[in-house]
Order: C-alpha cells, then structure tokens, then sequence
C-alpha cells in the first residue's frame, strides 16, 4: 500500500471493498487508533491474521485503488456485521 505522505509503501492488511477488472478498492488496516478520524471501525482483536491477537482498526475515510496482482495473500472473510457497518461508512 503505498505511503500517505511520500514514496514508496508497505505490505499492509486491508479490506477488498470492490474488484473492478485489474483494480481494486480497499480501506486499510492499522494497528492504530486514531479517534480524530470519521470512518474509523475497531475491528476484534486478531481479526486480520494477526497471531497476537492484538486490536486492529479499519479506516473507511480514505479509499485507495491498487493493482490486484500486488495482493500477497488473502487472510480471510469479513463478519456480515462488520461489512454491513463499512457499507454505511465508506464513501
């Protein structure tokens, strides 16, 4: 995923909110909790693959569009709950 605020990226866990041909339209996943941002939905603790079970947060405010082919691979399926929440928060 690529940096916010300069080059380059890293490997990040994200949500696969649309695949349209070549391109998909995720949320990202941070380990980060930042409560002066709209859209942000606290996710259970290792819900993302994370082996320490540690909290994890999904930022809905700020989609980005990225290649499929740059995916490494897939952790898992989204709680219905969870994705009829992100429906009504993502733009």
């Amino acid at each position: 995923m690529p940096f916010e605020d300069g080059p380059g990226g890293k490997d990040r866990p994200c949500l696969v909110l649309a695949v349209r041909g070549r391109r998909a339209t995720v949320a990202k996943i941070t380990s980060k909790y930042h409560d002066e941002r709209p859209g942000v939905i606290p996710l259970p603790p290792g819900a993302v693959g994370d082996a320490q079970g540690r909290p994890s947060f999904l930022e809905t405010d700020e989609l980005r569009d990225l290649p499929v082919g740059e995916f490494r691979r897939r952790v898992g399926v989204v709680d219905p709950a969870l994705w009829d929440q992100v429906r009504h928060l993502a733009p």
